[in-house]
Parts: C-alpha cells; structure tokens; sequence
C-alpha cells in the first residue's frame, strides 16, 4: 500500500512548483482524490515538497471537513444532524449508531466495513431523521430500523 499511496502522491505533486504552499489545497485535494484519503506517508511527501511542516499540513487540513486522515471503509454513512433530523432524534440516532458499529465521526470500523460522517444536511428534511449509506438515502429512521438496516450491509 506504501508504494501505491506514495508513487501517487508523487505524480500529484510533480504538477505543481517546488516550494509553493499556496497550492497546499490543491494538493490536499488531488492526493485526495487519488488516494480516497490522506496518509501520513502523503503528507510527510507533501511536507518535503513544499518546504512546509507536517504540523502546517494537518493544521491546514484539518481545518476544512473534506479531508480525512483514514482510509474509508467499504460502505459509507453519513448521519444527518441538520435542524430537522436533530428535533426528530438525531442526535439519539447517531448515538445508537455510534454503539452500534463502535465508531465515532471521522473513524472507519475496525473491519474496514464502514466509516462515520456527522453531516449539517442531507437535504431531506421532509424525511427526517434520515441516514445515508453509499448515497441511498434511509428516511425516518428509529434505532430499530436502523440496526435492521445495518444487518443489511453484513
């Protein structure tokens, strides 16, 4: 996996001027991209070819939410915590969901089969409280319908 993370994030850069940092995003971005995250191998080349610190990069990166720092699991979630789906229980929903699959926002199961993303709308607020799973919207949700819907994905 090292190889592949770094002869990728190697072509990346080989696009943009040594020394450069005000293309870090774009950068951040294209590994992205590529990579499906950032790894620290990734960044330590990022860090070398920009002359700029790794504490620089993470601060940086970890100031906008695009950017993850593990690799994804097989089956993305995404639990909505906007205004509606929080007053319909969200909140409590993504709670349960996070005892369920023993994770917590930002991580990947330890199985690598799902990873958690808090977002602030899914845009379905007439559904609420609802939960996406590799984009197929679940809508008005419970706790019971949920564990029925992640024994789906077992």
């Amino acid at each position: 996996m090292y190889v592949k993370i770094a002869s990728t994030t190697q072509s990346v850069l080989n696009k943009f001027p040594l020394k450069d940092k005000s293309n870090l995003i774009q950068i951040l971005q294209a590994v992205q991209e590529k990579d499906d995250y950032l790894s620290p191998e990734a960044v330590v080349r990022i860090s070398e070819h920009l002359s700029v610190s790794r504490s620089y990069i993470y601060g940086v990166a970890t100031f906008y939410s695009q950017f993850k720092f593990g690799p994804p699991g097989r089956h993305s979630i995404r639990i909505c915590l906007g205004t509606a789906c929080h007053v319909q229980g969200g909140d409590f929903l993504s709670n349960a969901l996070q005892s369920e699959i023993d994770i917590t926002p930002g991580e990947t199961t330890e199985d690598g089969k799902f990873d958690l993303e808090r977002v602030a709308c899914l845009g379905c607020c007439a559904l609420a409280p609802v939960v996406m799973i590799d984009n197929i919207i679940y809508s008005r949700m419970s706790v019971i319908k949920l564990k029925e819907m992640l024994d789906r994905y077992e």
